[in-house]
């Protein structure tokens, strides 16, 4: 009997394990979701002053000069490069997100193999008989 109570104080322990574990999961998500949200507004921000800066330049190309003309394509570049490595940067956190969603469901599937065919069977039940009334 003591090891039935030895055994059942050491699964709440895990469980409260997993359960605080999942808490700072979520946590983490969040936290990096609102990261994405701040760098993607920013990108439009720029995006759309880069688009009114290359219509302003449109307009005014034909009463430039050829040095003036170079300096607007020179500086239009700089800014297109910057935008550039801002989406790249949110590119690679995408993907960073990604894998590391990936190796929680494979921890997750691997701690809960039941449950997860469970949960997988009950999904696909579910898709088929939405998609399967046509």
């Amino acid at each position: 009997m003591e090891n039935t109570t030895s055994s059942s104080i050491t699964n709440g322990t895990a469980g409260e394990k997993l359960g605080a574990a999942a808490q700072g999961a979520k946590g983490m998500m969040n936290e990096a979701k609102g990261a994405a949200q701040r760098t993607s507004a920013s990108l439009r921000s720029q995006l759309t002053d880069l688009k009114n800066d290359l219509d302003s330049l449109v307009t005014r190309s034909t009463s430039m000069s050829d040095d003036e003309l170079n300096q607007a394509h020179d500086e239009i570049m700089a800014r297109f490069s910057s935008v550039k490595h801002a989406a790249r940067g949110i590119a690679s956190e995408a993907t960073r997100q990604w894998n590391r969603g990936m190796e929680n469901t494979q921890a997750y599937v691997q701690d809960k193999p039941m449950q997860s065919v469970a949960v997988a069977v009950g999904a696909g039940l579910l898709l088929g008989m939405l998609f399967g009334r046509r």
